[in-house]
């Protein structure tokens, strides 16, 4: 076996990608800034038990987990940022203003991949508004999401929108279900198993499944099941929100989509690109657990920007080859006016061999 090969669904990024990814990512996050998140950097590694309890749906399972040797606990890489806002709304930040509103970057790892993501270690990249998850907050993190993919070059963007307790929301009013049904209802609604949810005796939830598509028309269909007005403030923050988003972006709504949305409460989002395989990230509202037992709701969106590292679309680096010998303030002059320098360590070195695409000649860059 070749010990220099790496482990699945993990990969070194060589330029020009990991050049690009920098990039991309230093534009999101100014993006984020612009609109007052202010970043915040958590650690790696925590104790898994506080990973693995602040919000409904975290998987244990997708976390490598390990015996810390200093205090004999259970360590974890983290699998999501997420949880991590979480714990420091909760307790470092716990008397800050609210609404709080944090961003974040970093690398998050997770044990298994699976087709439609086969990563295992990828940047996650977002923004929490911690205290608020308003229909007024959904249409800002939208917003700001979308802005952020915007900032990183990314165009023809679309959103999804879903609705995670629409089972729950229909459950306990105009389409009463046993408890030991709900689960089961849910899943045959994600896997869109027409003959699943009537074997169920859930005829009344089959509608759902036609109600997606375009907003607008989607939206008509949602409006059209009886249900008593359960789902009307669903409808009409749906409405609210995407009125809000340009003309530019394509906007359609899957009200019974829960891949990805195992923590979400009333709202998520998933956001696509054209040229882009899967969602570059998702969103939506949810519930942070205090240790007391109570809980804190937020409205917060993660963008995965990897995949926005697409050489094709990557320029040739401006890089301004100093020959050997060369002045070194006229090397530093060419620096601050935003030249990235290449400098020669002996007369044989080779200009466009070092990827160079311009020459110091004097004072003067002259293309090679």
């Amino acid at each position: 076996m070749n010990s220099d090969l790496l482990p699945e669904g993990l990969q070194d990024s060589l330029p020009p990608y990991a050049e690009a990814m920098a990039d991309a990512r230093r534009a999101m996050m100014d993006a984020l800034a612009s609109h007052g998140y202010d970043r915040i950097q958590p650690p790696m590694v925590e104790y898994e038990r506080s990973l693995g309890s602040r919000m409904d749906g975290v998987q244990r399972d997708h976390m490598f987990r390990f015996v810390d040797p200093v205090s004999l606990r259970t360590l974890a890489l983290r699998s999501d940022i997420t949880v991590q806002i979480g714990r420091i709304a909760s307790t470092g930040l716990a008397a800050a203003s609210r609404p709080l509103r944090i961003s974040y970057c970093g690398p998050v790892l997770k044990i298994r991949a699976d087709q439609l993501e086969p990563e295992r270690e990828r940047t996650q990249l977002g923004a929490e508004l911690v205290g608020n998850d308003s229909v007024a907050a959904a249409t800002e993190i939208v917003s700001v999401a979308i802005e952020a993919l915007k900032a990183a070059g990314v165009q023809n963007i679309s959103v999804d929108f879903t609705l995670p307790d629409l089972v729950d929301t229909l459950a306990g009013s105009a389409f009463p279900l046993e408890a030991s049904q709900i689960d089961a209802v849910r899943r045959e609604l994600d896997a869109k198993d027409a003959g699943g949810i009537a074997a169920l005796g859930a005829d009344a939830y089959l509608p759902l499944l036609y109600a997606a598509g375009p907003i607008d028309d989607a939206l008509k269909k949602l409006t059209n099941i009886d249900a008593g007005g359960a789902l009307a403030g669903r409808i009409k923050a749906l409405r609210t929100i995407a009125g809000t988003i340009g003309g530019d972006i394509g906007v359609t709504l899957d009200p019974t989509e829960r891949h990805g949305f195992e923590y979400q409460s009333w709202l998520g989002f998933s956001i696509f690109a054209e040229g882009y395989t899967g969602a570059l990230g998702r969103g939506g509202t949810y519930a942070i657990k205090r240790h007391d037992g109570s809980a804190e709701v937020a409205t917060g969106f993660s963008l995965y920007p990897d995949p926005l590292s697409n050489a094709s679309q990557m320029a040739k680096p401006r890089k301004l080859f100093l020959p050997f010998g060369h002045a070194p303030e006229i090397a530093a002059q060419m620096r601050e006016a935003g030249w990235r320098t290449v400098a020669a360590l002996d007369a044989d070195d080779d200009a466009q061999a070092l990827g160079c695409s311009h020459i110091l000649n004097g004072d003067t860059a002259e293309t090679l």
